[in-house]
């Protein structure tokens, strides 16, 4: 009989434990949510929609940012370009067919350790407002460089969709290692 009342506690000890830690874990999924999309201080075009940028994430080593670069930035810089270096015109032509219609996105990651901050270990995916997916894309695979601390930082240039009206789109950043997944909107009208 002693037993059974034992075996009865440990189980229900147990199942207690668990519930608590599924609800602290709902509870700490809402609060890395803002209610509102917050604007990214350095890029007008994004709005973060999950807190993964504060000094609490930079010190866990969990900090992944957005930057969108329109075409039309992109041209502006390299007409830049072309007159600050005399580019012969094949030269000119060359990186202006190597523009992309729908701008770059530009993803960084901070991560403990160089292995870690792999940028293959990233989905990025964009949904417009119907939720219908417009764009999918896995990074080249690499390594991250010494950034401060304990941190590594590893960036990547990717080229992005061109829709045809501009909208915002909902971009995702899916962690595979870390499990997390990253929200921005991207509005190509700032």
């Amino acid at each position: 009989m002693k037993k059974l009342l034992l075996l009865c506690c440990l189980v229900s000890s147990f199942a207690a434990t668990a519930q608590k830690s599924q609800k602290n874990k709902e509870k700490e999924e809402r609060k890395q949510r803002y209610m509102l999309p917050q604007k990214d201080k350095d890029c007008a075009y994004i709005s973060n929609v999950t807190k993964n940028t504060g000094e609490d994430s930079e010190a866990n080593g969990t900090a992944t940012r957005l930057a969108y670069r329109p075409y039309e930035e992109l041209l502006t810089e390299i007409n830049a370009l072309r007159k600050m270096n005399n580019w012969a015109d094949t030269t000119y032509q060359r990186r202006f067919n190597s523009l992309p219609a729908g701008g770059n996105l530009v993803v960084t990651m901070y991560r403990r350790g160089a292995q870690n901050a792999d940028p293959s270990l990233l989905t990025i995916t964009a949904k417009n407002k119907a939720g219908e997916e417009v764009f999918n894309k896995t990074p080249a695979a690499g390594s991250g460089r010494f950034w401060n601390r304990d941190l590594y930082k590893s960036e990547r240039t990717i080229p992005f969709v061109k829709t045809e009206t501009p909208q915002p789109l909902t971009v995702i950043i899916t962690d595979s290692k870390l499990q997390q997944n990253f929200e921005y909107v991207v509005d190509p009208q700032g």
